[in-house]
């Protein structure tokens, strides 16, 4: 069964939805019910027939989801009508390496696939521009959320009138991470008292992925009381969302999505 969860704009964007997929009856397939993702081991079928059931349930044909071959990057790519109108293995190649789209279109659903990194929708109501991002520790760290932003300036959208929800992800008290990830983030300009703290007991450092790219929206001239994080974690919630390292890399991944209504 497709169970959806809403991700909620602090402000509604009039015809504008955003949501996250639940894994459904997780039992002990690491791929569950529903998995959207097709390039960490699943049934191709599998993957094939959750897409359908997703399109069938959003009332859209199945070329009009679109979600990039992500690789922990700050690559963003615009759909628009011509990519639409690309055959499957030129849309294939050119959503290899990306992982972040930006649609004008109505009706076309656009998101990425998540196991504990953070997803980012984004909605300009003047434009009708909406986004998606995957920002992982890595894309994080590169800003992934200002390569976006940028780009929906360039198409018009102005920071100021954007709306953003962060969706389910790994929480603080469950990122441990390495000293040699926390450098990334210092020389790259992040200030770590503000997203990182050290467990007491174990000395371990742990980074607030959902703090840092808050932060990092807010850089780009988003308004903080535009933004909203979803207060749910993977890794604490292994039966409702997939969690990598719960489950390892081979597994599913939870869908985040956001589509416009013509």
């Amino acid at each position: 069964m497709l169970l959806s969860e809403p991700l909620q704009f602090a402000t509604p964007v009039k015809g504008v939805s955003a949501f996250n997929l639940t894994r459904g009856d997780a039992d002990s397939n690491p791929y569950g019910e529903i998995n959207l993702c097709d390039y960490t081991g699943d049934n191709v079928i599998h993957v094939v027939t959750c897409r359908a059931m997703l399109c069938e349930h959003l009332r859209i044909p199945i070329d009009h989801l679109v979600m990039p071959r992500q690789t922990h990057g700050n690559r963003v790519a615009v759909i628009d009508h011509d990519f639409i109108q690309l055959s499957f293995d030129e849309r294939s190649e050119r959503l290899q390496g990306i992982d972040a789209l930006i649609t004008p279109l109505a009706g076309v659903c656009i998101g990425v696939n998540t196991a504990d990194c953070v997803p980012i929708v984004i909605a300009d109501p003047a434009t009708g521009l909406i986004a998606v991002a995957h920002a992982g520790w890595k894309g994080t760290v590169s800003r992934i959320a200002t390569q976006v932003v940028q780009r929906m300036v360039q198409l018009g959208a102005n920071p100021a009138n954007m709306q953003a929800a962060m969706g389910v992800s790994i929480c603080n008290r469950c990122f441990e991470v390495g000293d040699e990830v926390v450098e990334q983030f210092r020389t790259n300009g992040f200030d770590l008292r503000r997203i990182m703290h050290r467990n007491r007991n174990t000395h371990k450092a742990h980074i607030n992925l959902q703090k840092a790219n808050l932060l990092t929206l807010h850089e780009t001239g988003i308004p903080l009381a535009n933004i909203t994080i979803a207060n749910r974690c993977s890794r604490c919630n292994p039966h409702r969302y997939f969690s990598a390292r719960r489950l390892g890399i081979n597994s599913g991944r939870t869908f985040t999505a956001i589509i416009r209504r013509p």
